[in-house]
């Protein structure tokens, strides 16, 4: 008797990450969704063995739903990862997840479900940060993700693609570091695919505490969100002024000029009021509260500048105006 494929796959890109990776492993390891029901791909390009070495070890390896697809060692962006791996599912549904996420026992059984009440479409599943990590969410400077679907950007943190639809158009970008699940929403929906959100399926993202000296260097990888706005201008629609990423940013130059002219003059500093309003972190109403956000403020504009900065280069670099 010839064997059963798999319903779906779950395809995770990795690097270098081999603990988060685990817990992730972890967590597929306990779904409700029977196992023959199900394969796990995880498509990386780990520098050092730990990744490779759990793949091999994991009780899920051994049960025969998960393997690895390894690529050379620090050449590969997500996109990359991710198609090398989906490329080799056996499952027509295929759901992508990220190496630092938890998902909760009952995710792929809600997975199929939300497959089969929407056959052919993208299918995006709510977000949010890891509640046996909560405590974290108190560091001022930290790595979380929050989706509620659907979002204008696609994020692959937990969403389903037919992979029919990922064949029709090539998979992911693999020239992007940024925005490369975006990338490939929109093309799919310009194509007729319908794009849907669940908010009821959802998994848990981690919250990964930074110093603000890694955290700024983070944001070097959004460089690349201005060469997505030149190709689907479209999705200016979803930003202040159809040219700012963000509320503060707006206000931003407003600020450094205040800060620069108000020797001359104390009334300059009121052109900072506006990004002040913006980018003071909330920490309620009481003294403590505000006594934190004065102090969390230079951080604050720190992070802001860096991210301003890192766009110009961008938006130098592919000709378009995105700040």
């Amino acid at each position: 008797m010839a064997e059963r494929s798999p319903e779906i796959a779950v395809v995770v890109p990795s690097h270098d990450r081999p603990l988060r990776l685990r817990w992730l492993l972890n967590a597929l390891e306990e779904q409700t969704l029977p196992r023959d029901r199900f394969e796990v791909i995880v498509g990386h390009d780990s520098s050092g063995p730990e990744t490779s070495e759990l793949l091999a070890s994991h009780p899920l390896a051994a049960a025969g739903i998960l393997r690895e697809v390894k690529l050379p060692p620090g050449t590969a962006p997500p996109g990359a990862n991710r198609n090398a791996a989906w490329r080799t599912a056996r499952s027509d549904t295929i759901v992508f997840t990220d190496d630092d996420c938890r998902p909760p026992p009952e995710w792929l059984e809600g997975a199929v479900e939300a497959a089969r009440r929407r056959p052919g479409a993208i299918v995006q599943g709510a977000v949010r940060p890891d509640p046996e990590e909560d405590a974290l969410l108190r560091a001022p400077h930290r790595h979380i993700q929050r989706v509620k679907p659907p979002t204008p950007y696609g994020e692959a943190a937990s969403i389903i693609y037919p992979s029919a639809v990922l064949e029709r158009h090539g998979g992911f970008d693999e020239q992007l570091y940024t925005g490369e699940d975006c990338d490939l929403m929109v093309r799919a929906r310009r194509a007729g695919t319908p794009y849907l959100g669940d908010r009821e399926w959802e998994t848990f993202h981690a919250v990964v505490p930074m110093a603000l000296p890694k955290y700024l260097w983070s944001l070097r990888r959004w460089k690349d969100m201005p060469a997505l706005i030149r190709r689907y201008p479209e999705l200016r629609s979803d930003f202040p002024l159809w040219v700012f990423w963000k509320p503060t940013h707006v206000w931003l130059p407003a600020a450094i000029a205040a800060a620069l002219l108000e020797r001359r003059n104390p009334l300059w500093a009121l052109l900072a009021v506006p990004y002040l309003a913006w980018a003071l972190p909330r920490h309620g109403f009481d003294p403590r509260g505000r006594l934190r956000a004065v102090v969390e403020l230079p951080a604050q504009v720190a992070k802001d500048a860096t991210e301003f900065g890192v766009l110009a280069y961008g938006a130098a670099k592919h000709r378009t105006f995105f700040l």
